[in-house]
């Protein structure tokens, strides 16, 4: 891989602003470096999503989504490694591992979308041997309404509804290199 390569924009900073609003975890810390647990099982890791808590949002908030994206990935599109919508509004906390699979630490009613890997659930930071250092957007946001998508919606058309449906956005970046 070409170190030498710019890192990637903030994929937010293209879109519409919307406030911001408090996020916190106990596994994932601003700018520092991914645990293990949170890397991709491919790379030597566990694929364990991380704790993720939130305060502040909008009042109007009717639902919540959880997106995990890196726009560093060696692809044009970035790479999503998870994304849950229809977290609903009087949910503000996810433990570490509701990202497995079968959803079973999951709120009734969000709904897990298939990830870049093909698969449902949470896909920790596998960015490829040498590469330039990962960033690993760790976002919620706050919309005005559940979003109602089949579980094999494209992460394109996830996104596009997630901004037309924002109220606000809350980010933790972490990183990762292999």
């Amino acid at each position: 891989m070409d170190l030498t390569r710019p890192q990637a924009p903030d994929p937010y900073d293209f879109l519409p602003p919307v406030p911001t609003f408090d996020v916190r975890s106990e596994d994932v810390s601003p700018g520092e470096v991914l645990s293990l647990d949170h890397v991709y099982g491919g790379a030597g890791g566990h694929d364990i999503s991380p704790h993720l808590a939130w305060a502040g949002f909008p009042a109007a908030t009717r639902s919540f989504a959880v997106t995990v994206f890196d726009p560093d990935a060696p692809t044009a599109s970035g790479w999503w490694h998870w994304q849950v919508i229809d977290v609903p509004a009087a949910v503000t906390e996810l433990p570490r591992g509701a990202g497995r699979p079968d959803g079973a630490l999951l709120p009734a009613g969000a709904v897990q979308m298939r990830n870049d890997y093909g698969d449902r659930g949470f896909g920790g930071a596998g960015p490829p041997p040498g590469d330039v250092l990962h960033h690993y957007y760790f976002v919620v946001h706050a919309l005005d309404d559940t979003l109602r998508l089949a579980p094999d919606t494209t992460n394109a058309v996830v996104g596009f509804h997630l901004t037309a449906h924002a109220l606000g956005r809350a980010t933790i970046v972490g990183t990762y290199r292999h």
